[in-house]
């Protein structure tokens, strides 16, 4: 689940439009954000190979980040941030949105997802493995990306006369859907 997130940021700004959409587009990334540093931080995350030639050739082995609680806590950090910028309405929307990483990813990943970072406690680790059929995958990817381009469309429609942003911002959805389904196709 990579482009699905962005459509879903898509539909939220839609609802949401004193939300910048490049917020709402971070905070649905702000796991993998920051799953990244911790791996380039000296590895406290890491990936690992599976079997080559399938969806999702490696594994997340990400304890911390994209853990029940640990997404949690990086949700409620992320919309403390919302609420000090924008007020509590965008802080409570940016704080779910990065949450709802950690909801499309129990759907998509193997069980790889502890409940408690660092998977204290050796609790089982959770995901319903939809990776594992590459085109239900591409299909709720897709369903995301065009209902979200949708809905951001027709929100900057009924919102505004055209105007340099909207251009821009149209432009950038576009892209992001072309750009989306080109990997869902090529994965």
């Amino acid at each position: 689940m990579f482009i699905g997130h962005f459509g879903l940021a898509a539909s939220v700004k839609a609802a949401q439009p004193r939300v910048p959409l490049w917020s709402l587009m971070l905070a649905t990334q702000f796991l993998d954000v920051v799953f990244v540093v911790l791996y380039l931080a000296g590895g406290i995350e890491s990936f690992q190979a599976v079997a080559p030639g399938t969806y999702g050739e490696a594994l997340i082995n990400a304890q911390y980040t994209h853990s029940l609680l640990g997404s949690l806590l990086l949700a409620a950090l992320y919309g403390g941030f919302g609420t000090w910028r924008w007020g509590r309405r965008a802080g409570t929307v940016l704080g779910l949105m990065v949450f709802s990483h950690w909801v499309l990813d129990l759907l998509v990943h193997r069980a790889d997802l502890p409940l408690l970072p660092g998977n204290a406690g050796d609790l089982p680790l959770l995901g319903l493995g939809l990776w594992q059929t590459p085109w239900a995958t591409a299909v709720i990817e897709g369903v995301l990306l065009v209902t979200g381009a949708f809905f951001y469309f027709r929100s900057v429609r009924q919102r505004a006369s055209i105007t340099w942003r909207a251009i821009v911002s149209g432009g950038v959805m576009a892209l992001l859907l072309v750009l989306g389904l080109a990997v869902d196709i090529l994965s």
